[in-house]
């Protein structure tokens, strides 16, 4: 780290950790989180349910196996900003081409390194989740403080609005199938290329549509199923996307993923609400009630469904085993269900794979 430019990351109560420049100059700032991950960094910088967010990582060294072309989530880096113990400068893999450090620099996106990130996660499980700014350009905390104020919080924010795509598309990624299988709408409030990548992989002809999009644009292709995909923000605030989801119900198979999750919740009735420090990591433990096992499963949210505010009608089909909150829910009256975890992730084992085979058997279901 010698000879890089100083750096400081000041939160919203006072707290201040200053370390070194890590990625490109300047100032940002956002809600800071933590994600528990030791793999993954890239696919986390380009989520773009990260979006709002600057992140850090609890790991200690960040950047031993560099980046590439294809670990990617979406078209860019979407974290505001991003928090590191120590940058590996030289990545050691065949696949790495370019370090994690000149990724950000290439981006514009500002980072921070040399700080105690374990301390600044113990941090934010007590005080809970607040905002944050990283400067290489001012490094006085009283006027890093008084720029915070103008920062707005996550709760009330629609951001699917900065992420979803301009217009509607058919998906041709680097796994697209024979295309011979269901039709699946998929609804871009921030969705993650996995998740198109493995429908692909199920023969799906995928075609994406906006998060805005009204309930009769979706219809006019006739779909076989429509997918609500992650994204970023707070769920009550895209209510656009809730009034679509109702008019929806019952027409086709749903199912939901992350944000999307919320959603469907949102538009069956029920109420969210912004946890404490939210769910980030690769290794969240999911109580499966319908199947009697346990999922280990990747998580990036901020916000949670109330279960007390669920229909009668509408069954929890998985729970977190670290905090008791809802995971999953299951419709009685029509196909459509939804998780609130990753399934189109990859942490280490697949245990959540089976969640697309259920998808396509729904619409299959449909089609016959």
């Amino acid at each position: 780290m010698t000879g890089n430019k100083p750096a400081i990351l000041v939160l919203e109560d006072g707290r201040t950790f200053r370390g070194w420049s890590f990625g490109a100059q300047g100032e940002t700032s956002g809600e800071v989180c933590f994600n528990t991950g030791m793999t993954g960094y890239q696919e986390i910088l380009t989520d773009p349910s990260y979006t709002g967010q600057i992140v850090t990582m609890t790991y200690p060294h960040i950047g031993n196996y560099g980046v590439n072309d294809r670990d990617v989530e979406s078209s860019r880096i979407h974290v505001e900003g991003f928090v590191v113990r120590e940058e590996t400068v030289t990545p050691s893999n065949f696949r790495a081409t370019q370090s994690i450090g000149d990724y950000l620099r290439a981006a514009g996106i500002v980072g921070i390194q040399g700080v105690d990130t374990r301390a600044l996660t113990r941090h934010i499980r007590s005080q809970g989740a607040m905002n944050g700014i990283i400067s290489t350009v001012d490094l006085e905390e009283s006027s890093l403080l008084a720029k915070l104020k103008k920062v707005p919080h996550m709760v009330g924010l629609d951001l699917v609005s900065k992420v979803t795509c301009e217009e509607s598309h058919t998906w041709k990624g680097d796994s697209s199938g024979a295309n011979g299988g269901p039709h699946v709408a998929a609804i871009d409030y921030g969705i993650k290329w996995n998740i198109l990548r493995l429908l692909s992989s199920h023969d799906c002809r995928v075609t994406v549509f906006p998060g805005n999009s009204g309930p009769d644009d979706i219809m006019a292709i006739d779909p076989d199923g429509i997918l609500l995909s992650n994204g970023p923000g707070d769920p009550a605030a895209v209510s656009y996307a809730t009034n679509t989801v109702k008019e929806l119900l019952g027409k086709t198979p749903l199912f939901g993923v992350c944000l999307g999750h919320q959603i469907l919740a949102l538009a069956l009735g029920a109420k969210t609400y912004k946890l404490k420090f939210g769910h980030h990591g690769t290794n969240h433990p999911v109580r499966n009630v319908p199947r009697k096992n346990i999922e280990i499963t990747s998580q990036n949210h901020g916000f949670s469904v109330d279960p007390d505010s669920l229909p009668s009608q509408v069954d929890i089909t998985h729970w977190n085993l670290n905090d008791n909150t809802v995971e999953g829910l299951g419709c009685r009256d029509f196909p459509a269900f939804s998780v609130q975890y990753h399934p189109e992730a990859g942490p280490g084992p697949h245990d959540s794979r089976y969640l697309f085979r259920e998808f396509i058997d729904s619409m299959r279901t449909r089609q016959s």
